[in-house]
């Protein structure tokens, strides 16, 4: 039987912080956005949101917010310092997301090794960093529109960072779900992610 660490101590830690600050940003980041919606057919209901008001989710959207940065910036740092990042998520290219995104539709998607990330999880994880940090920016445009005049230009505007935070925060939630079912249909995935093997 194969002991070996598929996931060491440092990735599921920065995991379940990021899970849980993504979590959190999403319920609060609603509340904030039910006090002025951007598109006007979509709304929250209370029951998912939290803060309780504007002035409380913006409480608690501030202080996760720190969570999720220092999560983020320490997971990248530690990523490219050991190499993990590479190792894990490079070479992809579009032929192998092709090849084993029809393997999935068909079910027949290997999940024999947790260790080996197919291209789909390759590209998902990537697109999941990219996300994070446009959430992370488009933020900081929206928070200081002043201060962070270049991003705000980068952004298009500050209307337009508050469409690029809500398209990158629904696709960390579409993400999300996906995740969910994915762990469901695999759970040794989840074991491995709690106890590293």
């Amino acid at each position: 039987m194969n002991h070996a660490t598929i996931h060491p101590v440092w990735v599921r830690a920065f995991h379940w912080i990021n899970a849980a600050a993504v979590i959190l940003m999403c319920m609060s980041g609603w509340q904030v956005y039910e006090a002025s919606p951007i598109f006007k057919v979509i709304h929250f209901p209370s029951v998912i949101t939290l803060g309780g008001w504007l002035g409380g989710a913006l409480l608690w959207h501030f202080a996760i917010m720190w969570v999720l940065v220092a999560n983020f910036v320490a997971y990248l740092v530690l990523g490219i310092f050991t190499g993990r990042l590479r190792r894990t998520i490079f070479p992809i290219t579009f032929r192998a997301i092709a090849t084993d995104l029809v393997a999935a539709l068909r079910g027949k998607l290997s999940h024999s090794d947790l260790g080996a990330y197919n291209a789909v999880q390759k590209l998902a994880y990537l697109v999941v960093i990219v996300a994070v940090a446009l959430v992370i920016l488009s933020g900081l445009t929206i928070w200081k529109p002043v201060q962070f005049p270049v991003l705000r230009t980068l952004m298009g505007g500050f209307d337009n960072a508050r469409i690029v935070h809500f398209a990158a925060m629904s696709v960390l939630a579409g993400f999300f779900v996906i995740h969910i079912v994915m762990v469901a249909l695999v759970p040794r995935s989840l074991l491995a992610m709690i106890r590293g093997r």
